[in-house]
């Protein structure tokens, strides 16, 4: 399904409004950035084409009347939608007075949103544009992302549309989907591709150095500090940095990325003063932020100030079409590296890899290939394949197993694609080693 052409904008301090209309917006394939304040929308303004913009009028610091003044002055010809809790005539009248098309009072059913989203949008559908299209090197291929399924492609829609604007972006995914790949892509892509790239896995970093690493710290901060030193935000400075397992950071991290995120600034560990940064920060992770923020491990916050733009990477078992195109880019990767030229597989044994779950999503797929390559002569026949890819398990009708079995089947095939990592098993089984241990020794 393809996204619209439009971008639209929505500004509501209200964390359950701006998720409704969110819902309602995309169900119509519109394209959406969420602020939670008037001076995020006007951040996201100057950095985005926005085609309509949906405003609450009482909001915290800045009125939305404000907004809509400022961009009736800046932005003359884009249409502006009122949604508001507390109508009265006077708002009314100077809200049409800015130029604001419709006007709508909270509750509102979704056929009036609908409506009045139509009579806003309706000089830009009299002036169709054409959809972006991605701009692939091929029909397999945009920057490091392969595939041509359906999923992958609203994936490059959206990249598209963010590439070239500093929106915050989240990115979810199961591991191994390849989320640092779409990270890289909306910068590498975009038009500061030449400023730096910096990834961070924020699970790889231990917690008590975490904070220093990030935002750099000043000589006798801690013990060891012996010198000033930059972190990695200085280091993205006009470009962009990747936070990947976002959820591992502590709650003091948190709290200053959020400092990051609304004031635009960062202050070293151990320093007073703050410094100005220009920097785009893509999130990701592929735990549950929603149960974190129940469980009061992950500020709300932040989430939803990470969360302007989200982008959703389906695992491989969804996007089966992309299977054959990975297969031969790790066939040429693994085949110039080991053999000195290019290996080929059977149809047979591509049909096992098209068959098969992939709960390690790509990584795993990668490891497999790699492995093949090593053990092949000049083809990859089903005799170099693992034999958890062939023997699936059958949970048939036929075969009724207990509980227990069934999940001491799964535990072990996963541990077998994982090369018996229990650390990746329990990442792709959403458990902890611990567990593992126990359910292995039971």
């Amino acid at each position: 399904m393809q996204l619209r052409k439009e971008n639209i904008l929505i500004v509501d301090d209200d964390i359950n409004i701006l998720e409704l209309l969110q819902r309602h917006l995309q169900s119509w394939n519109y394209h959406t950035f969420k602020a939670v304040s008037v001076k995020e929308a006007v951040t996201i303004l100057r950095d985005t084409k926005i085609d309509l913009l949906i405003t609450d009028l009482k909001m915290p610091e800045i009125d939305g009347s404000e907004l809509i003044k400022f961009v009736s002055e800046h932005y003359p010809t884009l249409p502006k939608l009122v949604v508001t809790g507390y109508p009265s005539v006077q708002d009314s009248l100077a809200a049409i007075k800015s130029g604001v098309v419709d006007y709508l009072t909270k509750p509102f059913t979704k056929d009036e949103l609908k409506t009045a989203i139509d009579n806003s949008l309706i000089n830009l559908e009299n002036n169709p544009q054409k959809l972006i299209k991605p701009t692939k090197e091929s029909n397999e291929a945009y920057g490091e992302i392969i595939g041509n399924s359906e999923k992958i492609n609203d994936v490059i829609q959206v990249i598209e549309r963010v590439k070239n604007n500093k929106a915050t972006i989240f990115i979810k995914g199961e591991s191994g989907t390849g989320k640092e790949l779409v990270a890289r892509a909306i910068h590498y892509q975009g038009k500061f591709a030449r400023a730096p790239f910096i990834a961070v896995n924020c699970g790889a970093i231990p917690e008590n150095l975490l904070e220093a690493e990030l935002f750099g710290y000043v000589k006798g901060a801690f013990t060891g500090a012996e010198t000033n030193r930059d972190g990695f935000f200085q280091a993205a400075n006009g470009g962009t940095i990747f936070l990947d397992e976002i959820g591992n950071a502590s709650l003091a991290v948190q709290s200053r990325l959020l400092r990051v995120l609304q004031e635009k600034e960062i202050v070293k560990v151990g320093a007073t003063k703050a410094e100005k940064i220009d920097v785009r920060i893509i999130a990701a992770t592929n735990s549950d932020l929603r149960d974190m923020i129940q469980k009061q491990t992950f500020r709300e916050d932040l989430f939803y100030r990470l969360t302007v733009v989200e982008i959703n990477v389906a695992p491989l078992r969804e996007r089966k079409d992309d299977i054959s195109l990975l297969v031969d880019k790790f066939l040429f990767k693994y085949g110039i590296e080991y053999k000195d030229r290019f290996v080929k597989i059977t149809p047979e044994a591509l049909k096992i890899l098209e068959r098969y779950t992939w709960p390690g999503n790509i990584r795993e797929l990668e490891n497999v290939i790699q492995r093949a390559v090593i053990m092949c002569d000049k083809m990859i026949d089903i005799e170099q394949l693992p034999e958890h890819l062939k023997y699936n398990l059958d949970f048939s009708e036929n075969k009724l197993l207990p509980l227990k079995e069934i999940e001491k089947k799964y535990i072990e095939k996963v541990l077998r694609a994982t090369g018996n990592n229990k650390t990746k098993a329990a990442e792709i089984l959403q458990i902890d080693r611990k567990t593992i241990r126990q359910k292995l020794s039971e």
